[in-house]
């Protein structure tokens, strides 16, 4: 099917939300003129999301390292020199506390990652006790923890988790060149697992990783095509890490990435498009295109996970001078279960000691060593 997609309308029409895109569709959006195809992109944000507001959320490495998996863009990765220290599961308080300061910042989602294949039976209290004290502080709870099967899923639910991270990484045909300790069905499986246990999903994938225009074409595709939208899909530019096999990978055209978030928008109009890592290696002017393009979410702090994040003050400024202000969340959205679990924080909180929901944490984390393009 060739579609001829500059004929197709873009201001009058609402853009309709579609699960059956064809692969020479996406390239076609991909090949219009950058001007076009930014305009088409800001259309379609603009009739589903107010285009000033930015969802805002935080991310904290809740366990760090040694993670079995052979990621070649991981710093994480057991598989790899990166000297980065390895850390054990962080206690409950410090991670909630972690949260309580990501909320007055101005986040309104707190995101925890592990790196895990799957996580254990042993740690399955911890993480769900997690889940109950940060939602108890009225904001959005997001974890990745690798793959789950259907019993974690339904746990995690059960504690209130709102938005699971599964990443698809890149395209199915380009994925063995990247990971082979995992299949690409392992992770459909997993979206599949969240998605049946009632959880909103946060899905999408690295640029730049020396992947042709056919494999961000594909890995579209493939988020676009999923039986419902993922309600995030963060965008990630990757981060070269010494000591991972991508170190040395060509770097990508910030042109190309913008287009990138622009099909993505297109693609999927009702998601959140996230700008996710690689902030810190792109200019105010790449980021500014970006939100034209229809990116309405950011990573907010000065780390993700073990990558260099832009500093909060930094992001306020540029906030500032694009006039973009923090999306907030509906008022009533959590007020009630915030307001009960008020009352019970202080008896909650000693049961939990009580239970040993907690474990020591490295009070240091060795900085990752990210390629200098200055150099």
């Amino acid at each position: 099917m060739n579609a001829d997609v500059t004929t197709l309308p873009t201001t009058s029409a609402t853009a309709p939300v579609r699960h059956d895109w064809a692969r020479d569709e996406i390239q076609a959006l991909f090949d219009l003129p950058f001007n076009d195809l930014l305009f088409r992109a800001g259309t379609v944000h603009r009739q589903f999301f107010d285009p000033n507001a930015v969802q805002v959320s935080t991310l904290l490495s809740i366990k760090t390292g040694a993670c079995p998996e052979d990621c070649k863009y991981c710093s994480q990765s057991g598989h790899y020199n990166t000297e980065l220290e390895k850390e054990k599961l962080l206690e409950v308080q410090k991670v909630v506390e972690e949260a309580r300061q990501a909320k007055d910042k101005g986040a309104s989602r707190f995101c925890m990652g592990a790196a895990w294949r799957s996580p254990r039976g042993k740690d399955m209290p911890y993480v769900l006790e997690m889940v109950r004290q940060v939602k108890s502080l009225g904001m959005e709870t997001c974890m990745t923890l690798g793959m789950l099967d259907r019993e974690q899923a339904e746990a995690l639910a059960d504690a209130g988790l709102d938005y699971y991270n599964h990443n698809l990484d890149t395209s199915p045909e380009y994925y063995g060149k990247v990971i082979t300790t995992r299949t690409y069905d392992h992770r459909l499986n997993t979206l599949a697992n969240v998605r049946d246990a009632g959880m909103k999903i946060c899905c999408g994938g690295i640029i730049g990783m020396g992947e042709g225009r056919q494999d961000r074409v594909g890995l579209l595709q493939q988020l676009a095509n999923l039986p419902q939208h993922p309600e995030s899909v963060p965008i990630n530019m990757l981060v070269k890490i010494e000591g991972t096999p991508l170190s040395q990978v060509d770097d990508l055209d910030p042109f190309e990435f913008v287009r990138t978030i622009a099909v993505a928008r297109i693609l999927m109009p009702q998601s959140f498009v996230r700008l996710s890592a690689g902030r810190q290696e792109m200019n105010d002017q790449t980021q500014a295109l970006c939100f034209m393009a229809g990116a309405n979410s950011i990573f907010y702090g000065e780390r993700l996970l073990t990558t260099d994040n832009p500093e909060a003050d930094h992001d306020r400024e540029l906030f500032r001078r694009l006039g973009i202000h923090p999306m907030e969340l509906n008022a009533g959205d959590y007020s009630d279960e915030a307001a009960e679990d008020a009352l019970q924080r202080q008896i909650a909180e000693q049961e939990a000691e009580e239970q040993g929901l907690f474990y020591d944490a490295m009070s240091k984390r060795a900085p990752k060593r990210v390629l200098d393009k200055r150099a």
